[in-house]
């Protein structure tokens, strides 16, 4: 079973979203890691890059495929996991915890209504 934690948020294209104050996390879900399979290399987005809600800014290769990254929100880069660089796998291990992907500054907040509930999001992957 997909793990699917109740406190983030969601996109159609499977990134997960922890915001705290102005901050958000993103990373892949669960259901997209397993889909991709075993990640081999995650190419970072460069910090301090503005980004608007839906531009792709990071890949994901797996064994199987290449998969953009969307940014679920506008804002700048504030800080990406270079522990990504090192082993792209802790994105398959701990997709919600050490597989984060990149950190945004929220320019605008008002765009969290438009992201996914847990609820919304496990229905979307049951379809």
């Amino acid at each position: 079973m997909t793990n699917i934690p109740d406190k983030l948020k969601y996109t159609k294209s499977h990134e997960w979203i922890r915001v705290e104050g102005d901050i958000a996390t993103i990373g892949i879900s669960d259901h997209a890691q397993a889909e991709l399979t075993d990640l081999v290399f995650v190419e970072l987005p460069q910090p301090d890059r503005n980004v608007n809600a839906g531009e792709a800014c990071a890949v994901v290769e797996s064994v199987k495929t290449a998969s953009d990254i969307y940014s679920p929100l506008t804002g700048t880069i504030i800080e990406v996991n270079s522990e990504l660089d090192i082993d792209p796998g802790l994105v398959n291990s701990f997709p919600y915890t050490d597989g984060w992907i990149f950190k945004i500054k929220l320019t605008n907040v008002s765009e969290l209504d438009t992201l996914m509930s847990s609820e919304d999001y496990k229905k979307q992957i049951e379809e």
